[in-house]
């Protein structure tokens, strides 16, 4: 008899999540459960931006699938097309021969990118930040301007490498804009020649509020606190060129800055076009009550990538969080369980328990079932929150010392941008080494 077998398309929150509940649930020989994501771990991103201040270990926020995936395959790659007529998907692996996987069950979960617009410059000044790589990258990059700043006395080079735009007022870019101005608020100290009213923030925000998932009063109250701190919050304003890093915005104002951070919304992973999978009009998949893709009953689908009913909510569908995609992601397993056993599946219901965010350093905002707080109360909210919903307890363990040390300890200030062109140095060496001459050929 033939072992069913399950592919799972991204290892995410919704992939790895379904993955794991699978290999707990599955009865031996029951399923072989296939796991394909480009890269090897997954990645918690609500503690990117802490990653990024350096108040966690940016190892510590990823989860090794090998490890905690340990009864399933995982194959690291790209997937090129997925087609539910033939139930294949065309897989490439980083190196390799390209090749035909083929599947009885389906978690189709790639997530999603970045929403970049076609603004001139933008592609190539923006950073963004979903990936730990990005968030490494943005904590180097902001050290390193604050090392050039107090190395020269050209006051035009200065300012250009102490102004950060960071573009969207959502999550990610409100809490990477606190952490980060956080710690560089507590780093200029150490650094001679610069004061922390040098620095010059700004976020842009082409909408009227900021943080709509905490509410109206609660955005307003955030802007005022980020005001506060010096920060220059611009609402219903674009950003229209950051070309050479000259950044000029629909209202008139144009600056130089040497760091534009991009976080103004993720569109669905450009999979999704690529074979016959049903799509809305935002490119979405389009999902039933029980997370199976349309017309596809061994099909599952959640987070980023679906458009899931909100059975809460009729005529609106789920928001693209972390909070659902977990819980879709239990659904969703047990769902293919019933299916694989001949039994009815059940309809994924989940009422919105709120919002956290932090601000920085002890600052955070949170509505949680109707209730607001601010603060230091919602920065612990967030903290413990994200914590217990961080998988494995060896990375909740990790995360957990590392608030622990930071009791006692600075925050470290070092920029390793280095790690970005790791051969420069050897490279060098070379280039100024004289070459042996080349033997001649002996004539016999």
């Amino acid at each position: 008899m033939t072992v069913p077998r399950i592919l799972v398309v991204g290892g995410g929150y919704v992939g790895m999540y379904a993955a794991l509940r699978l290999q707990r649930k599955l009865r031996r020989a029951e399923a072989r459960i296939t796991v394909v994501n480009y890269d090897s771990y997954m990645t918690y991103q609500p503690f990117l931006p802490e990653a990024a201040a350096g108040s966690i270990e940016p190892r510590h926020v990823v989860v090794p699938l090998r490890r905690v995936l340990s009864r399933c395959e995982i194959l690291n790659g790209t997937i090129l097309r997925v087609s539910l007529a033939e139930k294949i998907a065309e897989f490439r692996p980083h190196e390799g021969r390209e090749r035909v996987l083929g599947f009885d069950y389906l978690v189709f979960s790639p997530g999603s990118i970045s929403r970049v617009l076609p603004i001139p410059g933008l592609a190539e000044r923006g950073i963004g930040f979903k990936t730990v790589e990005e968030a490494i990258h943005l904590r180097n990059h902001v050290l390193g301007k604050l090392d050039v700043a107090a190395s020269s006395s050209d006051e035009r080079l200065r300012r250009r490498a102490l102004t950060f735009v960071f573009v969207g007022a959502g999550f990610a870019g409100i809490e990477a804009l606190g952490e980060l101005e956080d710690m560089v608020s507590d780093a200029v100290k150490y650094f001679h020649g610069l004061r922390r009213q040098d620095m010059r923030w700004f976020l842009i925000e082409a909408t009227d509020r900021i943080l709509p998932e905490v509410g109206l009063d609660m955005g307003r109250w955030t802007a005022e606190q980020l005001r506060r701190r010096g920060i220059d919050v611009r609402l219903r304003t674009r950003l229209l060129s950051a070309e050479n890093g000259h950044i000029v915005l629909d209202d008139g104002e144009e600056f130089d800055a040497e760091t534009l951070v991009w976080t103004a919304g993720v569109k669905p992973h450009p999979l999704v076009r690529s074979g016959d999978l049903p799509l809305d009009s935002r490119d979405r998949v389009l999902a039933n009550e029980f997370l199976q893709i349309q017309g596809a009953r061994f099909a599952f689908t959640g987070g980023d990538t679906a458009a899931v009913p909100d059975l809460t909510r009729p005529g609106e569908f789920c928001p693209p969080n972390a909070q659902h995609a977990v819980r879709q992601a239990r659904r969703m397993a047990d769902n293919i369980l019933a299916t694989i056993r001949s039994r009815p599946c059940k309809p994924y219901r989940h009422r919105n328990a709120g919002a956290v965010a932090a601000l920085g350093l002890r600052k955070g905002v949170a509505q949680i079932y109707g209730r607001e707080l601010r603060g230091i109360v919602a920065w612990l909210m967030h903290r413990s929150y994200h914590l217990s919903r961080m998988p494995t307890f060896n990375r909740k363990s990790r995360i957990l010392a590392d608030w622990t040390l930071a009791l006692f300890f600075r925050r470290e200030i070092v920029s390793l941008g280095a790690l970005q062109r790791p051969r420069e140095e050897f490279e060098l060496a070379a280039r100024t080494t004289p070459r042996k001459p080349a033997r001649e050929p002996v004539t016999p």
